[in-house]
């Protein structure tokens, strides 16, 4: 499949209810050759309205760790598991991952990615293992088949509790040593 096939068929998708209440498909954005793959959980209101992924207050903080350990965000690729918002921004349900999970599984195909960062609890559940503990296991890495793999705090957790945001920046610098020595 190519990205525009697949990006046809992810917009046109009506596998769950949530198709119906979409403003805007929220596909995913970036450098599709990508070292990194960030991948979140769902759209919140200002991406769906945009139909770009992490733009609001969260994907600004987002930016800002980016930017603290040297990453551009034009170099990596952001997307999430699911592709329309969730009313209400609630948690996706598992028929709703499951009805999208194979968009973010040829996404990963294409990309083909060194390292996949997980965005949260909700993905690293999903992405790494079911009972993955944030509080625990953030900046753990985990191999998956061909893949590196870790999970951090969801930004939109940090605005809602601040003092976990020197554990984000340890991690986002341990992500950034990791690219680094991947490309050596």
């Amino acid at each position: 499949m190519t990205w525009d096939e697949l990006y046809s068929a992810c917009s046109s998708c009506q596998g769950c209810e949530l198709a119906k209440t979409r403003t805007n498909c929220v596909f995913g954005t970036g450098n599709r050759n990508a070292d990194i793959l960030f991948v979140g959980e769902a759209p919140g209101e200002q991406e769906d309205l945009s139909g770009t992924p992490f733009v609001g207050r969260a994907g600004q903080l987002l930016d800002k760790y980016l930017y603290a350990v040297d990453i551009n965000r034009e170099d990596v690729y952001i997307a999430n598991i699911l592709k329309c918002r969730p009313p209400k921004n609630r948690d996706p349900l598992p028929a709703e991952e499951d009805a999208c999970i194979d968009y973010l599984r040829e996404q990963v195909r294409l990309i083909k990615p060194k390292i996949i960062v997980c965005l949260g609890r909700i993905a690293a559940m999903r992405l790494i293992k079911p009972d993955f503990k944030i509080s625990k296991e953030h900046g753990t890495w985990f191999e998956k088949g061909s893949y590196v793999m870790t999970a951090v705090y969801h930004p939109a957790a940090l605005l809602r509790d601040p003092r976990r945001k020197e554990e984000m920046l340890a991690d986002m610098q341990q992500i950034k040593s990791k690219l680094d020595s991947l490309k050596d």
